[in-house]
């Protein structure tokens, strides 16, 4: 009795009463989540149409601002089907725009197309009175208020315009009723690009274009905003389980309602977990708990860690394809882009790669500070988003150096075009921190495959035209051309001597550098890294030659050399393992393991001490034939390091998929440990995520007694850096080894 009464009794009605209260704040977290995504849904419907309102003048801006249409309409004889094909049909094919009308100076209309075909001009008559208001604003003749989305001539931009159209575009852009239907319609005035064709003001001819939206406007809103059954009606009345809301011109005329089934995800999830959480409520109440209750806990804590490491991938990710000032992909993430252009531009797609330099940006920042710098560079970088598409890649790289990756259009005409615009752009001046600041832009521009279909080669033709119009004198573009690239010849004769080289092997060297782990530096393994002596140009760093060996054939040829090396090292050291570096273009070869397997066979090594290390892009192609090669490697006992992490996908899918041992934190993000705040927390990510997953983790790079300290108290496993050692000849590692093993027997 006084169990019950003094301990069970109280934990019963405590019991009940959470149970109760649980009950209650879930039936009232269903009511709020409910609510909350009705109110999502409506704002995301109301934002579509805003968005649709704006992008039909941003479709129009692409050819009502051009030379060519007004000289057709010129003509005595226009080609109709020219006009079809450039304005009337492309905009409804490409944008949805269900009607398009051109009237000329005096308001009659010249050219019609609805539904995507060229009707008689006359149909015009059948939307005049709706659209009449919109033309009279255009043409002056109207004084109506400036909204949201149009640009009127002789009134400024409303403090919240949302327009995005250029300053050059005059349009009246409004949502109103026509034939019965609720539409979204513009009327923007058609102007000469440049300065060669002129026409007299007040006589401009007239570009309309109006999209209904209870038409196909509906279907994309469930595709893009995943709104269930939208339907227009002219009444609100709503069927069970609808939310509806009214649908306002710009001219205050109540047009009708929105109506569409939203989902109701608090509902759902009720109905889902309810029957269970009554069986499981009353199973905790009477027979266990304390034990669910434990139970309850050690739930909780799994989820949190799951969620940490979810966090932890997601921030490392974030950090390591974004630029923190202006919010543009970084060049990792342009990198990526740019593979993926260059491996269409193999098929025939053309893609064009542009670098841009700030001219006087150091001025800047002597002058009035690095405050206004990253002013500037955020400024800069919004004038070139707004000039650009949505398919191209505009990238910070550092600094003030940027990159667009253009695959529209990308010819040289085209790109000509793009760069006078950004030019154009670029020389208005700069309102920062109350002052004025005039600066120009150098731009660097190639077109693969034309001038190349590697992304490295490209980047580095690119830049070669960037310091060529700076030399130039600064604020021009300049197209790469085969001759401004001196280093050819020199390519050429690298390739030449490295065929000789291998043919003989005089010349060629391997280095090694030690991995250390622990407190005290002691030495587990050796990366092996080749070394050239070249007869005139003396000893060569791999970045001087492999790009020749993989762009020639001849990497098969010194993998296999570097390989037979790293199996003598590793018996000459049979207490270290030696990790050895492998291209991606190896993996091309088909009997590419095989060959990796018969080496080290013929060399009498042991796999189990050989490591070899893949960098991420070989990982990027996800074909079987590369995890068939992987696997076979470590089934035969090699153990596989993925190099350089953190600057490509560093994605755990990649880890699972390929099931390699180890990873390796690439070096910049240690150079900048103590300067860069992500650095330090992508390092703490990409540790967490590998020893979470069971693999080895290296850090390269370290240089410093505080970076060696930083990592080792992160938990990394092992070290490899100049703080420790720079790759030295194997003679010199004998010493380096008889020297640390006498230091720790000293101790």
């Amino acid at each position: 009795m006084r169990f019950g009464s003094r301990i069970l009794l109280p934990v019963v009605v405590a019991t009940a009463i959470a149970t109760l209260l649980a009950a209650v704040g879930l039936f009232h977290a269903t009511a709020r989540s409910d609510t909350i995504a009705v109110e999502r849904q409506l704002r995301e419907t109301q934002q579509a149409i805003s968005s649709s309102v704006d992008e039909l003048a941003l479709n129009q801006q692409a050819v009502a601002i051009w030379d060519d249409p007004l000289l057709m309409l010129r003509r005595p004889e226009p080609d109709w089907q020219w006009m079809d094909d450039n304005i009337g049909v492309w905009l409804h094919d490409l944008f949805w725009h269900d009607r398009v009308y051109i009237l000329d100076g005096s308001d009659a209309p010249v050219y019609a197309v609805v539904d995507g075909a060229r009707v008689e001009p006359f149909r015009y008559g059948q939307a005049a009175a709706a659209l009449k208001p919109l033309v009279e604003a255009v043409r002056g003749r109207l004084p109506l208020a400036n909204n949201d989305h149009e640009r009127l001539p002789g009134q400024p931009l409303p403090a919240t315009s949302a327009a995005r159209t250029g300053a050059e575009a005059v349009h009246a852009t409004r949502i109103v009723a026509l034939a019965g239907r609720p539409a979204a319609a513009s009327v923007m005035r058609m102007s000469p690009l440049t300065e060669a064709v002129t026409q007299e003001p007040g006589t401009e001819p007239l570009l309309i274009s109006v999209r209904f939206l209870d038409g196909r406007f509906l279907e994309e809103l469930t595709k893009r905003h995943l709104i269930d059954d939208p339907r227009y009606s002219p009444s609100d009345e709503l069927d069970p389980g609808e939310h509806g809301f009214p649908l306002i011109s710009d001219g205050g005329e109540r047009l009708g309602f929105f109506i569409w089934r939203p989902e109701l995800p608090g509902t759902a999830v009720l109905k889902a977990v309810a029957p269970t959480a009554m069986i499981a409520s009353g199973i905790m109440v009477l027979i266990m708990a304390l034990l669910a209750f434990w139970l309850y806990r050690s739930m909780r804590e799994q989820q949190s860690t799951i969620l940490e490491l979810q966090t932890s991938e997601a921030q490392a990710h974030h950090l390591a394809f974004h630029d923190t000032l202006t919010g543009l992909p970084n060049r990792a993430l342009f990198n990526d882009r740019l593979e993926k252009a260059l491996a269409r531009a193999r098929q025939g797609k053309p893609a064009a790669v542009l670098l841009l330099d700030l001219d006087r940006f150091k001025n800047v920042n002597d002058t009035l500070g690095h405050m206004a710098g990253d002013t500037l560079i955020r400024d800069f970088a919004g004038r070139i988003l707004h000039l650009l598409d949505e398919s191209d890649t505009v990238a910070r790289l550092g600094g003030d150096e940027f990159a667009i990756l253009r695959c529209k259009d990308a010819t040289p005409e085209g790109i000509a075009q793009l760069c006078e615009r950004i030019l154009g752009a670029v020389r208005q001046p700069f309102e920062l921190l109350g002052n004025a600041a005039f600066v120009g832009v150098s731009i660097g521009v190639t077109i693969a495959p034309d001038s190349g279909s590697e992304r490295v080669d490209l980047m580095r033709k690119s830049d070669i035209a960037l310091y060529r119009a700076k030399a130039s004198g600064r604020d021009r573009f300049c197209l790469f051309t085969p001759a401004m690239d001196d280093s050819i010849k020199l390519r050429n004769t690298i390739e030449e001597e490295l065929r000789a080289a291998l043919v003989s092997g005089e010349g060629l060297r391997v280095h090694y550098q030690p991995q250390v782990t622990g407190p005290e530096g002691r030495i587990v393994g050796l990366e092996a890294l080749v070394r050239w002596q070249h007869p005139t140009l003396g000893m060569l760093a791999p970045d001087k030659f492999i790009a020749v060996a993989e762009s020639t054939g001849l990497i098969g040829q010194l993998g296999d050399w570097v390989l037979r090396q790293a199996c003598a090292g590793s018996k000459r050291w049979p207490d270290l393992f030696i990790a050895v570096n492998l291209s991606p273009t190896q993996f091309r070869a088909a009997d590419f393991a095989d060959r990796i397997i018969e080496t080290v066979r013929e060399c009498g090594a042991d796999p189990h001490r050989i490591e070899l290390e893949v960098t991420e892009s070989v990982l990027l192609d996800d074909s079987d034939a590369i995890i068939r090669a992987l696997a076979k490697l470590r089934a035969a006992g090699f153990r596989i390091a993925l190099d350089d992490f953190g600057t490509g996908y560093s994605s755990l899918s990649y880890l699972r998929r390929f099931e390699v041992d180890k990873i390796k934190i690439d070096r910049s993000f240690v150079q900048h440990l103590g300067h860069a705040v992500d650095s330090a927390a992508i390092i703490s990510a990409v540790l967490t995520l590998g020893h979470a997953m069971g693999l080895t983790v290296t850090a390269e790079g370290v240089e410093t007694a505080e970076q060696h300290e930083f990592l080792e108290a992160a938990g990394c496993n092992a070290m490899q850096g100049f703080l420790f050692s720079r790759p030295l000849p194997a003679d010199d590692i004998d010493r380096l080894l008889e020297s640390s093993e006498a230091a720790r027997g000293a101790a």
